[in-house]
């Protein structure tokens, strides 16, 4: 007789192998047809909510493994949410305005000049165009990821209503009073043409002068000094280029300052360090306190023009000499020090880094008309050659320099009229300033690390006036009418309404597509002709920074509420969109349009190196896809510590691939192992291990589940794989064979623990559906109804968690007992004196081992028997625990031709067991 065939032996339709390449883009097609966003909204209609607010990225170019890594996290924190019971909401955006996009269609055109060729309408009717193709693109791209979102109703920041409901944010900003205009200098870049916000600024080394010169005190101020003879500041500076622009000196009010014997006033602290560098080589011949040279006259040696002395909090004695060349018109500090003291600002430089005719009209340069029209940056060496003896020392050193992002030109700071937010102003109604709401907000904000608390709170406490304006084509216009007479904006509400809804009809490209007479309200009581245009633009991160207000709070998308749940973006979004939609928000609402920000960081590959084509490390997600299927790279973004840099290389793919082939197989094996069951047997009714088992399962479970809630899925997913492959798959499922196999089918003890397995299956089923979603789905298409019950699909499931399980054994003895089992098997294995632990039998004397139910026990060492006797036979190996002893010998019965046991009485014969099995 043929036994096998009277054994149950596991079945089921789920494939061993995924086949994902192949089959993942079906499933994704399917989900759209059955609109399965629509469906995860109807089917938590009335339960908690849960917002998570997309940042957009550019629509710009193909996705690349970024791109990858945020959106899936942001997806497997969405189904998390989901699958844990609540109604979820998750809109996609795409930021479809500024410079990358501009720059592209400049690239088309076939460069800067062509384009200015052209009329801005037609520029940006251009942009327009391919901004929308790389919306379809990207949007393509991320559904192969198996994301699911409103991807039929996404937010595109140049959709008519969102260019509209953009300028209402604005609106409210100068409604609140925090909206100014103003010349200032702001970061500059010279290649673009255009100013730049604190994010668009990148830091690259760049070589530069460090120049020590001299400023001779006029006559007057020597007289008030009680001076006579040589007496010159000295300052320091590495832009030699701004020196034309000087009209101060400052000095910091708390330090002692000294006239060398050679005629050098510098910060006394800092003498001896001068001295060792040759700079000055005097000693001191009189001291004063920094107070006496306030608003006294230095002479710039360039070109002769005043440069007073003025007193600034910002002069640090840490370098230099304690006497900072001030510029007005080229940095932060000179122009807040020149706000105090009237100081002139002079701005001779035009918008592409070049000097203009002010150099000749104000005498800034001698021999002025050969510098007009030249680079600054080409200007260094002949400006120091001008200036002579004043010039005291000159080096180059490297340092780290701000950057133009796009261009990575070096950038300036340059003085121009431009619109701010301001920073320390107070809103409308409110007694704190912008920043002081803004921070105290930062404060209720939940931080995912809670690094991020402190990141964003340094950038919020240090950051200037956020400058908003771009004297760029391609985004929404700051449309403000001025009069041309006095230069006044028009700001009536009336006005400003009628323009927004201009734009939520025609777009706001109608502001370069109609005159003045058609944009103005009626009843504005002005004339076209008295009026003109602002031509500037927004920066791109107003934008970014208002889609709380155009998206969550318009009634243009089903979104989910403000403010959002979570922001999840890269840890360079501190001083990006976390930043930029914090002070929007709490400018116009007074709160933060978040509750919790989540920060991940950014990919790079196993040496941790950063991706470049040029390194050949590029890992694209097209060809993840391609080689391996989205799951995979879905399992890597959760099973990696996104805190840090993530590491991706072919090498970790293949590691992961590993970890879903043993994570499906485990399914597998569960799913073929319950195929006939029907009805869940009461835990009370369950054997030793199938309540083992479940106590495992329940307390690791919830575990992961508190992990996957809090965000923390590296841990999460380490803690589970540990449970499947040691406790779940590499026991339970191994000592559970011939109770599944060889029982009778309605045998109590096998139905025990084919419910212990379905519990367990149903659970993490669910538990890991957001992140492997699609195997979750194939995983229900072929399950059981005892696992899906009425479910059509995964959506239709909800994570339950098992129900707290004690074991009736002391599980922690029990295991220290295999281990030391499994330590002597693999030693009479290696010497081939036995192939399967079934030959063995064991005898002990421990009460734990022998309370338990003795088929349980043969069962968990996987062994013919367990006795109490002492043995007959000879014993072959021993181990201890605690201070039993457990002795291993070889089984005397015969071998069963159908379970393989060692109990039967004869050769060739069916143990008892199976006899009766057989034979009913």
């Amino acid at each position: 007789m043929d036994y096998k065939d009277t054994l149950l032996l596991p079945t089921t339709t789920f494939a061993m192998r995924g086949n994902l390449i192949n089959n993942e883009p079906k499933r994704y097609a399917a989900w759209d047809e059955k609109k399965i966003y629509q469906k995860m909204k109807t089917a938590r209609k009335d339960a908690e909510s849960f917002t998570l607010h997309d940042g957009p990225p550019y629509a710009n170019g193909h996705i690349h493994i970024g791109h990858a890594l945020n959106k899936v996290l942001k997806d497997i924190i969405i189904k998390h949410n989901y699958f844990s019971g609540k109604s979820v909401r998750f809109t996609p955006g795409w930021d479809c305005h500024g410079l990358p996009i501009e720059q592209q269609v400049e690239k088309k055109l076939g460069g800067k000049k062509k384009k200015e060729q052209l009329e801005t309408a037609e520029i940006r009717k251009l942009c327009r165009e391919h901004a929308a193709k790389f919306v379809d693109i990207q949007r393509a791209e991320f559904k192969t990821l198996g994301i699911i979102a409103d991807w039929e109703k996404p937010y595109v920041t140049m959709d008519y209503k969102f260019e509209a409901n953009i300028f209402r944010t604005l609106c409210e900003v100068a409604k609140k009073g925090l909206l100014i205009e103003r010349s200032k200098p702001v970061f500059w870049s010279w290649a673009e043409r255009t100013a730049l916000a604190e994010a668009e600024v990148e830091y690259e080394d760049k070589e530069d002068y460090s120049i020590f010169i001299a400023f001779e005190l006029s006559d007057d101020a020597k007289a008030k000094l009680g001076i006579e003879g040589k007496a010159a500041p000295v300052i320091w500076t590495t832009t030699p280029w701004t020196i034309p622009a000087n009209t101060g000196i400052s000095l910091n009010p708390e330090e002692k300052y000294i006239l060398t014997t050679d005629g050098y006033i510098v910060a006394r602290e800092l003498l001896n360090s001068l001295v060792e560098s040759g700079v000055v080589s005097g000693t001191i011949a009189k001291e004063f306190d920094a107070k006496e040279f306030e608003n006294l006259i230095a002479i710039n040696p360039l070109n002769g023009r005043e440069s007073r002395l003025v007193l600034g909090e910002h002069v640090l004695i840490e370098n230099g000499t304690g006497c900072v060349h001030t510029a007005p018109g080229h940095g932060e500090d000179d122009y807040r020090v020149g706000l105090v003291y009237d100081l002139e600002v002079v701005m001779p430089v035009d918008e592409t880094g070049c000097y203009d005719e002010s150099v000749v009209g104000l005498g800034l340069i001698p021999n002025a008309e050969d510098f007009v029209g030249r680079h600054i940056f080409k200007s260094n060496e002949d400006l120091i050659e001008l200036m002579g003896d004043a010039v005291l020392k000159v080096d180059k050193f490297m340092h780290s320099y701000p950057h133009c992002w796009r261009s990575h030109t070096p950038l300036i700071y340059r003085a121009t009229k431009q619109w701010f937010i301001s920073v320390d102003g107070t809103p409308e109604g409110e007694s704190k300033t912008l920043r002081e709401i803004a921070l105290s907000e930062v404060e209720k904000t939940q931080f995912i690390p809670e690094t991020g608390r402190k990141r964003l709170t340094s950038m919020v406490e240090n950051r200037p006036d956020w400058c908003i304006s771009r004297q760029r084509d391609w985004g929404v216009p700051i449309a403000f009418f001025r009069v041309k007479a006095t230069g006044e904006v028009l700001l009536d509400e009336k006005v400003l309404n009628f323009v927004a809804m201009i734009f939520e009809m025609q777009g706001s490209d109608a502001w370069y597509s109609m005159d003045i007479a058609q944009l103005l309200y009626p009843g504005s009581g002005y004339k076209p002709e008295e009026l003109e245009k602002v031509t500037d633009i927004l920066d791109v991160w107003f934008d970014s920074g208002s889609t709380w207000n155009s998206v969550l709070k318009s009634r243009n998308y089903d979104a989910g509420e403000y403010p959002a749940d979570l922001y999840v973006e890269g840890s360079d979004q501190h001083r990006g969109w976390f930043q930029s939609s914090l002070f929007l928000s709490t400018a116009v609402q007074h709160q933060a349009p978040y509750k919790g920000v989540l920060t991940h960081g950014f990919t790079v590959d196993e040496k941790g190196e950063k991706m470049s084509k040029s390194k050949g490390n590029v890992i694209a997600p097209e060809k993840v896809l391609k080689e391996y299927g989205s799951e995979i790279l879905r399992l890597w973004v959760a099973s990696s510590d996104y805190q840090g840099d993530l590491k991706i290389s072919q090498g970790i793919l293949k590691q992961t691939s590993e970890s879903y082939r043993k994570l499906r197989n485990t399914f597998r094996i569960m799913l073929a192992n319950i195929n006939d069951l029907e009805e869940l047997t009461a835990v009370d009714a369950m054997g030793d291990l199938d309540k083992w088992i479940l106590s495992e399962a329940s307390r690791v479970l919830a575990e992961v589940h508190k992990h996957f809630s809090e965000y923390n899925f590296v841990n999460g997913m380490s803690t589970l794989n540990n449970f499947i492959v040691n406790e779940l798959s590499g026991m339970y499922i191994d000592m559970t064979k011939d109770n599944l196999y060889c029982n009778a089918k309605d045998s109590t003890r096998r139905r025990a623990s084919q419910s212990a397995m379905a519990m367990i299956t149903k659970t993490l089923l669910t538990l890991m559906a957001p992140i492997l979603t699609y195997t979750a789905d194939e995983i229900v298409e072929n399950a059981p109804a005892i696992i899906k019950g009425e479910a059509e699909d995964i959506f239709d499931m909800t994570y339950k968690p098992l129900e707290a399980t004690t074991a009736s054994f002391d599980a922690a003895y029990m295991v220290k007992a295999r281990e030391g089992f499994g330590a002597v098997v693999d030693g009479l294995k290696k010497e081939k004196i036995i192939k399967s632990t079934l030959e063995l039998v064991i005898y002990t004397e421990s009460k734990t081992t022998l309370d338990m139910d003795r088929v349980d026990a043969e069962d968990w060492f996987v062994v013919s028997g367990i006795f109490e006797d002492k043995p007959e036979e000879n014993i072959i190996g021993t181990f201890k625990v605690d201070e039993d002893m457990f002795s291993i010998a070889k089984a005397t019965a015969h071998k069963c031709p159908r379970c393989w046991k060692y109990q039967s009485d004869a050769e060739d014969t069916v143990c008892k067991r199976c006899s009766e099995v057989v034979g009913a």
